[in-house]
């Protein structure tokens, strides 16, 4: 890993690295912030919360509009930004619109070409970076998954697919069910083809029903967001939590949007959420 920037933050530090991925076959930039304890001298091993970012955003948005790192030194716990694509690969029309290619991974597996050979987010952020992140920094293999809109998919299709793997989950303002809305519908054509039997595994409303492992999950929504009504579709997940008795705490905030303003009023929430599961609390 090469080291691009760090920044003492809270009593803990802020690193920005760049590593080579074999999983996505190009080069790939990802935050890591280590809590007070984990740097120094003799840092100890602490556990780490995921976290999956939007449609365009990167490794930096959250690090920086969140308000997450004072809460998270306090808590000893740290947090793992992985960018939302491959970047630079060349690929036709990657660069042509917000919500495919560039900044729209999506954390799946690409099947179609050609996006294929790139397009594996979900290995990535599964299985590849936290085996290096846990050989190579303080960090110990208890984790936990959290994310927004793009990301907040990510999370809950990450924890559902791997029981075990994770502590806890939650999410901002999920795409709760993209086989069912425009965002989703474009990715999963161009990622894995136009048979909607190839999405259900990567929409987390229809892996409800067969969920190995009943993690609680923790949703907030706001009500203001204007991507409410037609792309998240939060009742479709509860409907699906509901009949299948799947334990969902969705919360829905009066006057609240889409942005990191929504995210940083209710951040200190889930990592609380997420130290009492990784027993930090």
């Amino acid at each position: 890993m090469e080291l691009l920037s760090t920044n003492v933050v809270f009593a803990g530090e802020h690193r920005r690295y760049r590593h080579h991925s074999p999983t996505l076959g190009c080069d790939m930039e990802f935050a890591v912030y280590l809590p007070p304890g984990a740097v120094g001298k003799e840092p100890r091993e602490v556990p780490a919360m995921y976290w999956l970012s939007g449609l365009t955003c990167t490794d930096q948005n959250f690090m920086q509009k969140a308000g997450a790192l004072k809460r998270a030194g306090q808590l000893g716990l740290a947090i793992v930004c992985p960018d939302t694509s491959p970047r630079g690969v060349g690929l036709p029309g990657e660069d042509e619109d917000y919500d495919l290619g560039t900044g729209a991974g999506f954390y799946i597996n690409a099947t179609r070409e050609p996006w294929a050979r790139h397009y594996r987010m979900y290995d990535y952020v599964v299985s590849e970076l936290p085996e290096l992140l846990e050989k190579d920094l303080p960090l110990t293999d208890q984790r936990s998954v959290c994310g927004h809109s793009m990301g907040g998919h990510g999370a809950l299709i990450c924890a559902l697919k791997n029981p075990g793997r994770y502590q806890a989950v939650s999410a901002f303002a999920p795409i709760a069910n993209p086989s069912e809305c425009p965002w989703g519908q474009k990715a999963f054509k161009a990622y894995l083809g136009d048979d909607p039997g190839a999405w259900e595994e990567w929409d987390a409303t229809l892996l409800i029903p067969t969920a190995r492992e009943r993690l609680p999950l923790l949703v907030d929504q706001g009500t203001a967001d204007e991507f409410l009504d037609s792309q998240l579709n939060p009742d479709a997940l509860a409907e699906a939590c509901e009949t299948f008795h799947h334990h969902l705490h969705l919360r829905m905030h009066r006057g609240y949007d889409h942005s990191y303003y929504f995210i940083s009023s209710f951040i200190d929430d889930h990592l609380n959420h997420h130290a009492q599961a990784l027993g930090l609390r």
